[in-house]
């Protein structure tokens, strides 16, 4: 599974153990290992905000950059990786997203 194409096509909001929060695309999944995560200690909480987001061009330009970053993390998590959001096109693509559903203002960028 690691090997396969990740269709994202959900939107998280995770809060650190810190309390503060980001929100994340992801699958049904990645919601799941970050359930695992939140079970685990190693995050505080997962919630899904958003389902079944539309493919958007900007929903495409984010899932290129996670698949060819990142895997699906392991059933057997040692660590929660947090997704960098590099600026410029990956950041904006990205902030896009949320912008298109609902979840930032298109005032706002989630930095």
């Amino acid at each position: 599974m690691d090997n396969e194409k990740q269709i994202l096509d959900i939107i998280e909001q995770i809060t650190r153990n810190d309390g503060t929060k980001y929100y994340e695309l992801a699958n049904i999944v990645m919601n799941g290992r970050a359930e695992k995560a939140a079970e685990l200690g190693m995050i505080k909480e997962v919630r899904i905000l958003k389902l079944n987001i539309p493919h958007s061009s900007a929903v495409s330009v984010y899932e290129d950059y996670v698949n060819a970053n990142y895997t699906v993390p392991p059933m057997n998590l040692k660590e929660w990786v947090e997704y960098d959001k590099p600026k410029g096109k990956v950041r904006d693509a990205f902030n896009e997203i949320l912008k298109a559903n609902g979840i930032i203002s298109r005032e706002d960028d989630a930095d």
